[in-house]
């Protein structure tokens, strides 16, 4: 069963880091995006939504590059003794990336839904900036970031491509559940591949399921 629930255990470990960073950095870029505009946010949102289109293994290659021994990033880091690759940081970081779009466009679409003269009430009542985003903006916008949050768990779960590329498939270490399908099925294991399938399949579902229920009415058309 070892070959079961250490993949599963490692994939919600990641997936759990991933949607974290992804709920810290994709809700307030998107706030960023949705509030201010600026030269060159069209430009920056679809750069922020690349991984959302780019192949997980041109995104992969892209980590390598970037954090590899060589790499601009990671042959600074190593200089300090650390080392992302063939981790399951780099697996967190390869699916924190992939993820990242399905919250900033949930989040954003939350953001510019919020009735703006909601806050520009609490303004002229001489509420702060940073009360009017914690006690209005957001609790308006939690449904929809909520929802983007657990499609980037979902996401985060199921990647495969860039975390292979980047983490490998160490059992015990960076193998997670779509890498350990991938290895079972390699291996002619079909009892263990079907189950990690279903586990995956169920969860996803039950994921989507949830949020689609967070989305409201007037954002679901922007899905």
């Amino acid at each position: 069963m070892n070959a079961v629930w250490v993949p599963l255990a490692l994939s919600l470990k990641v997936a759990g880091w991933a949607t974290l960073l992804n709920c810290l950095f994709g809700v307030a870029i998107a706030y960023g995006l949705a509030r201010w505009r600026f030269a060159g946010r069209d430009l920056l949102d679809s750069i922020l939504t690349l991984p959302l289109v780019l192949p997980p293994t041109v995104l992969g290659y892209y980590l390598l590059v970037v954090l590899g021994r060589r790499g601009v990033v990671g042959e600074w880091l190593e200089k300090w003794g650390i080392a992302l690759v063939f981790t399951w940081q780099g697996a967190v970081i390869a699916s924190t990336i992939v993820a990242f779009p399905l919250v900033l466009k949930s989040a954003r679409v939350a953001f510019e839904s919020v009735d703006s003269q909601l806050e520009n009430a609490a303004r002229v009542l001489g509420i702060s900036e940073v009360a009017v985003f914690f006690r209005i903006t957001l609790p308006l916008a939690s449904k929809g970031i909520s929802a983007g949050v657990l499609l980037a768990f979902a996401r985060a779960l199921g990647e495969f491509g860039a975390t292979l590329m980047i983490a490998g498939n160490l059992p015990g270490r960076t193998q997670t559940l779509s890498v350990a399908i991938y290895a079972a099925v390699q291996a002619g294991d079909d009892d263990t591949a079907n189950l990690l399938v279903l586990i995956t399949s169920v969860t996803c579902i039950l994921l989507l399921l949830i949020a689609g229920r967070l989305v409201p009415k007037s954002q679901r058309r922007a899905y």
